[in-house]
């Protein structure tokens, strides 16, 4: 089994900053990608920004620009650095790992995180 553990949110006004953490821990497994999306009230979950472990990043388009995702390998821990924050950036943040399991499972999985509050007041 593979968990995922956030944290970093929290409330900030419009145009300031929050960083999320999210540590991936478990039986022998290695990371392909991790990610972070949201979900607002009355809407539908959407892509945040994503890394694999080589590095390469994805971003989705409304937070181009003002947020910078990292990954920690030897951590297994993703970052979201969120900068200029708008109140539409209000949400439930939840990180998502794909992941090779060679432990008691064993195979590619997808994990999610439990989520955790983004509140930007304007």
């Amino acid at each position: 089994q593979v968990q995922l553990v956030e944290s970093g949110g929290g409330l900030v006004q419009a145009g300031g900053s929050l960083r999320l953490s999210c540590a991936a821990s478990g039986d022998r497994f290695s990371i392909n990608t991790m990610g972070w999306y949201r979900q607002a009230p009355g809407s539908q979950r959407e892509l945040v920004a994503t890394i694999m472990r080589s590095g390469s990043t994805f971003y989705g388009d409304s937070v181009k620009g003002r947020f910078t995702i990292s990954l920690d390998n030897a951590k297994n821990t993703v970052y979201l650095e969120m900068n200029s924050l708008k109140p539409e950036d209000t949400a439930v943040y939840y990180c998502n790992a794909d992941v090779s399991a060679f432990g008691r499972t064993v195979g590619r999985l997808e994990v999610w995180g439990q989520g955790t509050q983004v509140t930007v007041s304007s």
